[in-house]
Order: structure tokens, then C-alpha cells, then sequence
């Protein structure tokens, strides 16, 4: 693949080929744009942006539920040197106090969004007072719905070292991070990942990543663009509510280019091992990227087992690493060949020493998934806390240099400077080794959770706790951890409490409830600890607690905590009652009562696929998945069931 100088070049080379865009929002709700025709419409959108005083270098923060919009928003930006920021559209509280961060921090930002969306957030920002806010929205806010046809947008003439577009870290943050990245950092990653899979413009992807994420958006939208190839976008919600789709989507399609993080294996799996799929054809599957948040192999195993009688095969898990300081992509391994682990015991992931092989039946042996080679134009080097390289076997921090990683967090100098290392290499605060030449991702240094591909700060969500009564800054550690039982990543509270269990029961309900309601996460497990571990300059030691954890120390106290199993409480209706129970078995630490809404209260997509199937099970054919979205609470749940019968 050709090297281009700007995503302007790269749009204005294919967009005279015949391929399309599918924007997929249902089994039966979907619409293709043109590459010819995205040029178009970017440029008419350009011109009502720029006719309402937008000019080159200001920022355009997209906040859109319509993946079509968001694309024709994203080059409309592009095409006229406006910096789109993405921005995830999310139901809670903290989703939308993320975007008002932003917004403050923005130079000249203006909001692209629905009317429905605007409508939502001026009512949440004059509810809570914030006036400043508020201002910005009436203002700054550029509606897609106001588009009016027009003369067409002015192309601006960028250089390879323009910022192109912002991209913020996922998840929570009270200080949110924008990386910067400029055209030569996103052609540079563009070019070694179309090499290092080796698309071509015969081949068809289908992704259902939200396009706010780099793997949905650099990985699944710009480089199979620049690739030439027909691509899908599915919408995540359609996703969630119906994963079976990903693959029926998938043969219909004739999809040759996948990706998923364990998250998506899970979810889809859920269901498929209750229904099945059609008699579909998954031979055309090449590959299947498979990142975004540390990769379980049983659950790769279990995955690739499943749809083998389909065709599916085994070299088409394509295990990957990357990140957003450098753009999206740093490793992969060589096309073709079947990916790997090594087991190691756990204990003996130091900095600095090497590795030591371990036995699968060991009670200390941890997998690792090997993530191949640097990509092109990536250096890749495993130092010690010094920054000092290490020989290969040795487990040290993982450091990086090459065209496609940034060069600065946006209005952050403090931030950009402890970012690089003193001779200029990248630190990712992830730690690794080299095995057999290929990188192997052991753990992080830097205390971030990562959770259905989205980062998560421990001490923004221990600021969230906090509030808790009875809980203070210091007395609560968040961390998350995966264990070889779990496959994905389990968030777990450490709370400093030294009364009697009983009480701890109610606390715990508190944090569950507090961190579901403003994160929209799920906690596995709140934790009682007679001592928060600290070093001598009172820093947590998060590490300690975790390895209590692991070891097997919180098995007791977390039996004698396990969910309620008991009656008491449910309510009168005895088929409200029978959901209660079931939400019981499967919510792990969070009490679902009968009118609480299952999307505001931090359940897990892959606890609601749980939940669904268990109902299923008792009143089969009653309830999809997706009838949830229509029928949000279990009294609706109930009355559906009844209308149903």
C-alpha cells in the first residue's frame, strides 16, 4: 500500500472506486454510502459547518448514536482542516460529565449531535447548574438536522504534520487525556496494518466496534478505507442486542476481515451456546483482530471450538497489540499461522527478571496470549525502571518509538513530558517479555482497568466510592484483575471496614449501586480489608491487595458474601417475584428490584444476556435479549411475559 501524506489524499484516491460503506443497525435496518458519495456529503457538510464561522484548527466534538452520521461528520472535519474529536454517546451521569470536561478543555470546540441528545444534556447541565456548560451547548452545538444543501465546503490543504483528529481515552476520567494525532502518525499506522494483514480491495470487513474506539474507528473504518475494500460498520447496541448477528452478518456478507475483543466472544457466545446458529458459512473468515483489552486464550479455545463446524478456522484468531499513544497498532503476528501462549508462574512476572516457565495444573500458572512482532515503522523495547533495555526472556516495561506515535497530549505539557522517556521513546505503562521473537503482554505498570475494551482510572472511580457514607479517599482501592477462571477482566472494590458482615452487606450494595449508576459498570466483587496496604510514602499498593486476591486469601469472607438466595424482599407479583430471584443467581453483588431500569444501574451486556436466557429457559420463546430494550424494568418484563403467554 501507497504511503499517503494526509487522510485528504487517502479519501480523494479511493473515493473513485467502486465500494461502499454498509452501515448496519438491525437484521433488517441498513444503508450503504458510496466512497463517492461520503466525499460528497463531507463536503456539503463542510460547507454548513464552515458557513456557521468554523475555520481550520477548530474542534468539531462528535456525539452521535448514528454511525452514518458520525462518518460523514468525521470527514467533513478532515476535508476542511476542523480536528474532529469522537466522543462515546452513554446513558450515565459520568458519560456526560466526560463530554462536558471536554468541551471545557477544548480551545474552540463545537458539538456535532442530535436534537434528542442536545435536548437531554441542556436539561442534565441546567439541572446540575452548570452554567458554563450550558453556554457552550447553545452556543457550539452544530445539528445534523440543520444541514441545509448549499455550496460545498472549501478543502483545506493539510501537511502530514497537522493534528487530524483527537483522540480521548476511553472511559472514565475526572482529567481527561486527548491524544493528538497528526496525519503522518495515522497514514504511517494505516500503511503497516493493511501490510501486516494483508488486505486487499477484494476483501470485506465487518466490525461492530464503536467508531469512538481507534480499533472500530482507525482500525475497521480508515484502514479498510485505505485498503480499498468494502466494509460494515454494525451498530454496537444492534451487537449487544443480538450477537448472533455478527456472524450471520458475517456469511452474508462474505466477510473475509473480523475483530472482537473478549468481550465480544463472551457475549456471542452466551447465546450461541443456548440457540445455535444457522447453517451458515464462516470459511471465508481470513482473519479475526483480536485486542483492545488483555486476550484469554481458553476463551479464544472456546470461541474457535464453537464455529469450527461452521468453518471457521483456527488461524484466523489474530491476536494483536496497540494503543492510542501510537495511534492504534504496535504488534502482530505473521498471517497465516496459528496463534500461541506461554505459561508462566505468576510470581515470577518482576521487572527486570526473567520469566519462569510453569505447568497448566500449577495453582500459580497464568496464560499469556504472544501478540507477534512490531509492525512497520514500530520499534518495540522491553526496559527496566531505569529505562534501560533488557535481554529478550526478561519481563520489563514496554517503550516504543516510530512515525505513528504521538507526539502530545493536548493542553497537557506535564502529561505529554512524563509520557516519554529522557532519549524519547514511549512509555504504554504496559509490562511484557519477548518469547521466541514474538511480545507477550504480562501485566501493566500504570494502574489502569480495562473493561469491554474501555480504559478506567482506579482513583476516578475511588473518587466516585468515596461518596459512599461510611467510605473515604484512602479507604477504598479499586482495581481489576482477571483470573484464569474469569477470561475477562473482573473490577473489584477493596473497602476498609472492621465490623461485622451484615453491615459490610449494606455498604457493599451502596458501592455496587453508587459505580452502576455513574460509571455504568458492574463490580464483581466489594471486598472487606482490615488494612489498605501502603508503601512508606502512603502510595496504595494495589498490587498487594490483588495478590491477596489471586491467592486465594478473600475466598472465605467472599463466600459468606455471596448473592442472597433467600425470599425475603421479593415483591408481591409472583412472576415479578420469580425475576427477582433470577436477576439474584446472576447479578453477582447488585440487587435488581422491580422497577429499577437494567441500562441505568451498571448491569453488564453479558449479565443481561444471562439474565435473558435464564427467563428463557423458564418461558421458552418468550423473551429475546432485545425485548429488553423495549421492556427495561422486570415489572415491564413481567407484564410482557404475560401479554406474550
Amino acid at each position: 500500500m501507497q504511503l499517503y501524506d494526509t487522510l485528504i489524499d487517502l479519501l480523494a484516491d479511493v473515493r473513485s472506486r467502486d465500494r461502499h460503506i454498509r452501515f448496519i443497525d438491525g437484521e433488517d435496518d441498513e444503508s450503504t454510502v458510496s466512497f463517492a458519495d461520503l466525499w460528497d456529503r463531507a463536503l456539503a457538510l463542510l460547507g454548513s459547518l464552515q458557513a456557521r464561522g468554523m475555520q481550520k484548527g477548530d474542534e468539531l466534538v462528535i456525539f452521535s448514536t448514528s454511525n452514518e452520521s458520525f462518518v460523514v461528520a468525521f470527514w467533513a472535519a478532515i476535508l476542511g482542516g476542523i480536528v474532529p474529536v469522537p466522543v462515546a454517546v452513554g446513558i450515565s451521569d459520568e458519560h456526560k460529565h466526560k463530554l462536558f470536561r471536554i468541551l471545557r478543555q477544548l480551545e474552540k470546540a463545537t458539538l456535532f449531535t442530535e436534537q434528542d441528545l442536545l435536548d437531554r444534556l441542556l436539561a442534565f447541565s441546567r439541572d446540575n447548574q452548570l452554567d458554563d456548560v450550558t453556554a457552550i451547548l447553545e452556543d457550539r452545538t452544530s445539528l445534523m438536522s440543520d444541514v441545509v444543501p448549499g455550496e460545498n465546503g472549501e478543502v483545506y490543504a493539510a501537511t502530514p504534520g497537522d493534528v487530524a483528529f483527537i483522540q480521548y481515552s476511553s472511559g472514565s476520567t475526572s482529567d481527561p487525556k486527548g491524544v493528538c494525532l497528526t496525519h503522518r502518525n495515522l497514514c504511517i499506522n494505516i500503511r503497516a496494518i493493511v501490510e501486516g494483514t494483508g488486505w486487499a480491495e477484494d476483501d470485506v470487513s465487518l466490525s461492530w466496534m464503536p467508531l469512538t474506539h481507534d480499533m472500530g474507528l482507525i482500525g475497521y473504518h480508515l484502514s479498510v478505507l485505505g485498503a480499498g475494500m468494502n466494509h460494515a460498520v454494525m451498530d454496537t447496541n444492534a451487537f449487544v442486542r443480538r450477537p448472533l448477528l455478527w456472524m450471520i452478518k458475517a456469511n452474508e456478507l462474505r466477510a473475509t476481515q473480523l475483530c472482537s475483543p473478549n468481550f465480544g466472544y463472551k457475549h456471542f457466545l452466551k447465546l450461541f451456546e443456548r440457540k445455535g446458529l444457522p447453517d451458515i458459512d464462516l470459511s471465508c473468515v481470513k482473519l479475526i483482530l483480536n485486542g483492545a483489552e488483555p486476550i484469554s486464550y481458553s476463551l479464544c479455545e472456546e470461541f474457535l471450538a464453537a464455529l469450527a463446524p461452521h468453518g471457521l478456522n483456527r488461524t484466523a484468531m489474530f491476536p494483536v497489540y496497540g494503543l492510542a499513544e501510537a495511534t492504534v497498532g504496535v504488534s502482530m503476528p505473521e498471517v497465516g499461522t496459528e496463534y500461541s501462549r506461554i505459561v508462566v508462574h505468576r510470581h515470577s512476572l518482576r521487572v527486570g527478571e526473567p520469566y519462569e516457565p510453569a505447568d497448566l495444573d500449577d495453582d500459580d500458572a497464568v496464560s499469556f496470549v504472544k501478540v507477534g512482532t512490531a509492525m512497520r515503522d514500530v520499534r518495540i523495547r522491553i526496559a527496566d525502571d531505569a529505562d534501560q533495555a533488557l535481554d529478550d526472556g526478561k519481563v520489563g516495561n514496554i517503550q516504543l518509538s516510530g512515525g505513528s506515535v504521538t507526539e502530545r497530549i493536548y493542553g497537557d505539557p506535564g502529561a505529554t513530558e512524563s509520557l516519554f522517556t529522557a532519549d524519547g521513546w514511549l512509555r504504554t505503562g504496559d509490562v511484557g517479555v519477548f518469547v521466541d521473537g514474538q511480545l507477550v503482554i504480562t501485566g501493566r505498570s500504570k494502574d489502569i482497568i480495562i473493561i469491554n475494551g474501555q480504559n478506567y482510572y482506579p482513583h476516578d472511580l475511588e473518587e466516585i466510592v468515596a461518596d459512599v457514607e461510611g467510605l473515604d479517599l484512602g479507604k477504598v482501592v479499586v482495581a481489576g484483575t482477571r483470573t484464569h477462571e474469569s477470561q475477562t477482566e473482573e473490577l473489584l472494590v477493596f473497602a476498609l471496614f472492621r465490623r461485622d458482615l451484615d453491615t459490610f452487606k449494606i455498604l457493599s450494595r451502596k458501592v455496587v449501586d453508587r459505580i452502576g449508576e455513574h460509571v455504568g459498570l458492574e463490580v464483581d466483587h466489594v471486598i472487606p480489608v482490615r488494612k489498605v496496604p501502603k508503601t512508606t510514602s502512603g502510595k496504595i499498593q494495589r498490587a498487594a491487595l490483588l495478590n491477596a486476591y489471586l491467592d486465594g486469601e478473600f475466598d472465605e469472607v467472599l463466600g459468606k458474601l455471596a448473592g442472597d438466595t433467600s425470599t425475603e424482599g421479593l415483591d408481591d407479583d409472583p412472576l415479578v417475584a420469580e425475576l427477582e430471584m433470577i436477576c439474584r443467581e446472576h447479578s453477582k453483588e447488585r440487587t435488581i428490584g422491580p422497577d429499577d431500569n437494567l441500562f441505568e444501574i451498571g448491569i453488564s451486556s453479558l449479565t443481561l444476556t444471562e439474565i435473558a436466557l435464564a427467563v428463557d429457559e423458564r418461558y421458552p420463546g418468550q423473551l429475546d435479549i432485545s425485548d429488553i430494550f423495549d421492556y427495561p424494568t422486570l415489572r415491564e418484563i413481567a407484564e410482557f411475559l404475560r401479554q406474550k403467554a
